[in-house]
């Protein structure tokens, strides 16, 4: 299993929004390194819900269901989407600035490429936000 980060800014599509749906395509990426992530991540894979420019936190985590496809809303036909659903809400919503505070997260893409808005999580950066976020890993 791999772990993953998508980014949402919570105006366009929430935590909440995702919660009500039950499962979304997650489209629109156009930047091509984290087209590569969506292309990477299999059925079963996990990902943090993270609000961007809104609450900047980690909100929940996800599951992909649905490996990469062609976007609908890409007309070029360049780029992809997956299916995530819903696993848990944060307890506790993990803001950036926490996670810029821990030492064992400042090789995060999160923090080092803060524009990606699909990026890896290694395996211990998943157990550590997890907990931080009261989450079961």
């Amino acid at each position: 299993m791999a772990y993953w980060l998508l980014k949402s800014e919570p105006a366009a599509y929430s935590w909440s929004d995702l919660v009500r749906d039950r499962r979304t395509a997650w489209t629109g990426v156009r930047n091509h390194q984290a087209a590569k992530s969506l292309r990477a991540m299999r059925s079963g894979d996990r990902a943090f819900f993270y609000h961007s420019n809104e609450g900047l936190a980690i909100v929940g985590a996800v599951e992909i269901v649905r490996t990469a496809y062609p976007d609908p809303d890409d007309k070029t036909g360049r780029f992809v989407a997956v299916d995530v659903m819903p696993i848990a809400a944060a307890k506790t919503p993990v803001i950036l600035a926490q996670i810029k505070a821990k030492p064992r997260l400042k090789a995060l893409a999160l923090v080092r490429q803060s524009r990606l808005s699909v990026s890896p999580v290694s395996a211990m950066e998943w157990t550590l936000l997890c907990r931080m976020a009261g989450l079961r890993p």
